[in-house]
């Protein structure tokens, strides 16, 4: 089974919230060309899904594939939230866009990388089946 096939089988709460998180990190596609965080964002996401997959390949399906977050979000995250005072929250045009999406982002991101940094720690004191 592939890494996909487990993840399609989880669902439930799990499943949706796994489903939240490739569309809000795929939304930072669309400001790429115009935002600097869009672009890392971006980068961010690539570099995680090629190295959860190789990870998958390496150890199956286990908390261990946090690690993949911890790695590529950790800086992405602390990188967002020192640049947030210079990104408005309002467009300027009386819209939302840019500046709630980037917030959504860092707050979806950052509850999914706290749960992952307790995979990775479980993972490395013994626990390591995901349920």
């Amino acid at each position: 089974m592939t890494l996909a096939d487990h993840i399609a089988q989880t669902g439930g709460i799990v499943g949706v919230w796994v489903n939240w998180l490739v569309l809000i990190n795929m939304i930072g596609i669309a400001y790429i060309i115009w935002k600097v965080e869009a672009r890392w964002a971006v980068i961010a996401m690539l570099a995680n899904v090629f190295f959860m997959n190789w990870l998958f390949a390496e150890v199956g399906y286990v908390r261990l594939l946090g690690l993949s977050h911890v790695i590529f979000w950790t800086p992405l995250l602390f990188y967002i939230w020192r640049r947030l005072p210079t990104i408005p929250f309002t467009s300027g045009y009386g819209g939302y866009g840019y500046g709630v999406y980037i917030r959504i982002l860092l707050l979806s991101n950052g509850i999914s990388l706290a749960i992952d940094y307790i995979d990775v720690i479980r993972y490395m004191i013994g626990d390591g089946a995901l349920e």
